[in-house]
Order: C-alpha cells, then structure tokens, then sequence
C-alpha cells in the first residue's frame, strides 16, 4: 500500500493534548460568541425570498441586469452567474414579503421585455419561500444536524463502548461549530445547501474517528502492558497514511469543484474544504485525547468505589 509517512513514525500527538484541547475549545467559543452576536447570514431558504433563474441569448454583463433591475425598483438584489465562460446565465436573488415575492417572475418579465425581445431571455426557474417555510426550514435543518449526532453517539456507543462515544461526538460538534463560525465570519449565506454540506462533513469526520477508535482498539488488546497513552499514540501514528491521503485526495476534488464547478456548486465546495480539515485534525487531536480523559476519570472512579467497598468489608470485620 502507498504511504506518505514511513511506518516507524512516532510524533507524539497526545503529549501536548492539553494544548490541543485548549485551542479547540477557543475556536468553538468563539464560534459560538459570532453566532450569538453577528449571527448568520441566512438565505432566502431559511429568511424567506425569491430565486429566479434567468438565461439570455447573448452574454450579458451582470452589472448591466444589476442596473436594469434597480432602476425598475428592485431592491436587495443578490445576483449570481451560473456556469463558466459566457454570461448568459444568472441567479437573482430577492427578499421581501411573501404577496410581493409571489409576483416577482412577472414583473422582471415585464422589466426585461421592456429593454430587450421577449426571445433574448427566459426565466428558467422561480422558486419563493415565504418567511414562515424559512422559519421552519432553519429549524429543521439545525435539528437534522442534532439527531444525525445523537444516531452517531449511539453507533459508536454499540459498536466500541461508552467512553469512545464522547470523543467522537465532541470531534463533530468541533466541526460543525467551527464551519459555522468561518460562515459568520465572513457573513457568506447560509443556505439548505451548506446544512447538506455540514452533514456531510458530520459523516465524513466520523468515519475518520472511527478508523482511528478501531486501530484504537486493535492495539489495546495487542499491547495491553503499554500506557494508554502510548497505545493511543501509536495508534495515530499507524492510521497517520491513510489519514493524511483520503484528507488530501478528497480535498483535491472539493477544491476542483470549488474553481470549476460554478456558482451552484462553489459555496458547497467552499464548505467542504473547510470540514475536511477541521475533521481531519479532529479526529487526531480532539476524538483520541477525549478518549484518554475519559478512561482515567472511569479508573479513577473504580479506584474510589473499591476503595469504600473495602472499608466497608474491613469495617464489618472490626464490628
């Protein structure tokens, strides 16, 4: 098999978990802190609006349909080329209220038949979503990122055992917050389409997690002599190939898709270049060292229980 990292390498990612740790619960928090204060740039998905889809003839620049559209009256416009090379094609973007939005498609006939042949365009597509739908959407698509983590903690619960679950768990909101956070940052829109997009990040770190938790485990009962520590650390190591070369192929193509798939497709790409490394360094450094807490604070709390179960025994003899 082809690897990119000799096999007897041995980088000691768990002796500075701490640290790790440290900066990944900043991250989230300050994730969480532009969230709470900025707040999303949500779509008209979740916020409530219109798309319609346009298609020309002839290229058309896209500050000419701008200017055009502005001047009959439409405000708040978000235009989009669709597609590379000649601009023909574009997205328009409107909010506003769900009575005005319903008419949205006649009125830019109307705008555009005035200044060019009925034949030189077509509107492809028109979809509108009324503010309550939006609403409802946003709910949904945050709960469906919910109930896709509680599933994921009761698979690697089934499949391991309940120390292995909060780590992994913890490795998605990670990512998830994380994601989030850079999309608030820099207030691009949060559509239907970035809650896929997050999903499939969710699924993608997991299964990433879950390489590791198997060499984990592998290991464990190979060495059981061995420090969890070391265990653990030789187990990163070993999985360490294949970790960096599945990150590194899959973000070859998101990147791809990113530069050349167009506009529909960009901010999905965007996202997953995103998600591939947060979930990359998730799962080395924030799935493991949640591993490694949790089975000493387990020990810890057997060494307490047996310690009063003795007391106790003792303490029965002495009466």
């Amino acid at each position: 098999m082809f690897e990119i990292i000799p096999k007897n390498t041995n980088i000691n990612f768990v002796g500075k978990r701490k640290l790790w740790m440290l900066l990944s619960l900043l991250f989230i928090a300050a994730s969480v802190a532009l969230f709470l204060v900025k707040g999303p740039n949500y779509g008209i998905d979740f916020s409530g609006g219109a798309e319609v889809q346009l298609k020309f003839a002839k290229p058309l620049q896209m500050d000419s349909l701008r200017d055009t559209l502005e001047k009959a009256g439409f405000q708040n416009l978000v235009i989009q080329q669709l597609g590379e090379g000649a601009a023909d094609q574009y997205l328009v973007k409107f909010r506003g209220d769900e009575a005005g939005l319903q008419l949205i498609g006649k009125k830019i006939e109307d705008t555009l038949t005035a200044k060019m042949p009925r034949g030189d365009f077509e509107v492809q597509r028109l979809d509108v979503v009324g503010p309550q739908a939006g609403s409802e959407l946003r709910k949904s698509g945050f709960l469906s990122m919910f109930y896709t983590m509680l599933c994921i903690l009761i698979y690697v619960w089934i499949r391991f055992d309940a120390r292995y679950s909060p780590g992994a768990v913890l490795a998605l909101i990670h990512d998830s917050f994380i994601t989030i956070g850079v999309f608030v940052l820099l207030q691009k829109e949060f559509t239907l389409q970035i809650v896929a997009a997050i999903l499939t990040i969710i699924g993608y770190s997991n299964n990433d997690t879950i390489i590791v938790y198997d060499r984990i485990r592998e290991t464990l009962k190979a060495y059981p002599n061995r420090s969890l520590e070391d265990n653990i650390n030789r187990s990163i190591n070993e999985t360490l190939s294949r970790t960096l070369l599945t990150s590194a192929c899959t973000l070859i193509v998101v990147i791809a898709l990113m530069i050349y798939g167009g506009g529909v497709i960009h901010e999905f790409a965007f996202t997953m270049c995103i998600g591939i490394v947060v979930g990359t360094y998730s799962s080395i450094f924030i799935a493991s060292p949640t591993l490694i807490w949790l089975t000493h604070l387990q020990e810890k709390r057997e060494k307490v229980a047996n310690g009063k179960s003795r007391g106790a025994v003792l303490g029965g003899k002495t009466v």
